[in-house]
């Protein structure tokens, strides 16, 4: 699927209000997000538009911005649709150097029942405790579960069991004909038995029913199990970003 550089500014900016940051902040068509520092998405300038200053300026106030929030600047740059055109040339220049190449993937929001598969409409315990049980960092995990909280209505948080034990989990948001796909997660105990198809299954029929026809998610390219389940689906590549940091 070949999106123009106007599609991308729209999902992209569909798929911002999905996983909404602690802190929101624009400089003309630059969007600023801030949250503990974990998640890239919500702690990067998205500059998706002309921000409304000479380049250098803007990466000046930007660079600001995060430096009076004790974070680290970073730019999650979608290289065919970033204001300017020029602006990984002028990142490069400065240092910085880009990382954790990802796909964003579309498809259709068709999915299908399963009987052990619940969905609920808020973050509760038994998600959390699969969410934690496949965590690295508990700080990073906080920090997604406050923003997956704050995932605006209508939403869906997906459960799978397996004899009574919750295993996998994932979470939706929907926005019109848009649903997007977040914190798919399996408890590694219960991995390879098929429970993430059975909750993006879920997910993606319970968006259906809240009119959504079309979904989106994003995953790290190099992650081919996850990018393999999601073909299966009928997810295809839409673009990709890069992270760029200093």
């Amino acid at each position: 699927m070949s999106l123009s550089s106007a599609a991308i500014v729209g999902l992209e900016l569909v798929a911002a209000r999905a996983w909404p940051a602690a802190r929101v902040d624009a400089l003309g068509g630059w969007r600023l997000y801030a949250s503990s520092g974990f998640s890239g998405r919500i702690n990067a300038c998205w500059p998706l538009e002309d921000p409304g200053l000479a380049p250098d300026t803007a990466l000046d106030t930007v660079e600001g911005w995060y430096a009076e929030r004790h974070l680290p600047p970073l730019f999650k740059v979608v290289e065919s649709a970033c204001a300017p055109g020029d602006l990984t040339s002028r990142l490069a220049a400065r240092g910085y150097r880009a990382r954790t190449e990802t796909i964003m993937m579309t498809g259709p929001a068709t999915g299908g029942d399963h009987p052990d598969v619940e969905v609920v409409d808020q973050v509760d315990d038994t998600f959390a405790r699969v969410f934690a049980a496949t965590a690295h960092d508990p700080a990073d995990a906080r920090e997604r579960l406050e923003t997956l909280a704050r995932i605006p209505h209508p939403r869906a948080f997906a459960r799978a069991a397996v004899d009574g034990e919750p295993a996998a989990i994932g979470a939706g948001a929907s926005e019109g004909d848009w649903t997007g796909i977040f914190a798919m997660r399996t408890d590694p105990r219960f991995r390879r038995r098929g429970l993430a198809r059975q909750v993006l299954d879920r997910l993606l029929a319970s968006a259906a029913n809240a009119g959504a026809t079309r979904a989106w998610l994003q995953v790290e390219s190099d992650n081919p199990g996850a990018i393999a389940l999601y073909r299966a689906a009928g997810f295809t590549e839409a673009y990709r970003y890069l992270y760029w940091e200093r």
